[in-house]
């Protein structure tokens, strides 16, 4: 059964018409090509596909498309502006607050989403912030360097 679906990412409207059982991130990745967001464990408990809906961090492998109807989504690509790095990208990237990168399209989305709700985090808020995003690379110690400081940028 298809169904409907419109909602605005990264600033552009998009309308289709899905599969009722499409989630999320298979509509970013499959009908708009949008591969930052990233499928890891499909059972929400990693957050590499962790997006910005209505500036709320979320996890789009745990919901289906039509539950954003009419929302306003933001992914990896949509952060960057005119060529430059958004503030937090820009501080992952100097505190080099990744290595293989699969986490970090999550790992950003989940900052700055923590940054539109609180704008002076202690480094306990920002761990637990981000719990729910799994990196097996870094140690987290440069990531919560990064996002403090992303913080910090975007004030």
């Amino acid at each position: 059964m298809k169904i409907s679906v419109s909602l605005t990412v990264n600033g552009k409207p998009v309308s289709a018409e899905v599969e009722a059982r499409t989630l999320l991130v298979q509509f970013l990745r499959e009908n708009l090509q949008l591969t930052g967001t990233h499928v890891g464990c499909d059972t929400a408990q990693c957050g590499a596909c962790t997006i910005l809906m209505d500036g709320k961090a979320v996890k789009s492998c745990n919901m289906l498309a039509v539950q954003a109807q009419g929302a306003q989504v933001t992914t990896i690509e949509g952060l960057a502006a005119n060529g430059d790095l958004h503030p937090m990208q820009e501080a992952f990237k100097r505190h080099h607050g990744l290595q293989c990168g699969f986490c970090t399209p999550g790992m950003v989305l989940a900052a700055v989403g923590l940054a539109g709700q609180n704008r002076n985090p202690t480094e306990a808020q920002i761990r637990e912030a981000l719990d729910g995003n799994f990196c097996r690379c870094t140690g987290y110690h440069n990531i919560v360097k990064a996002v403090k400081n992303g913080i910090e940028e975007m004030a």
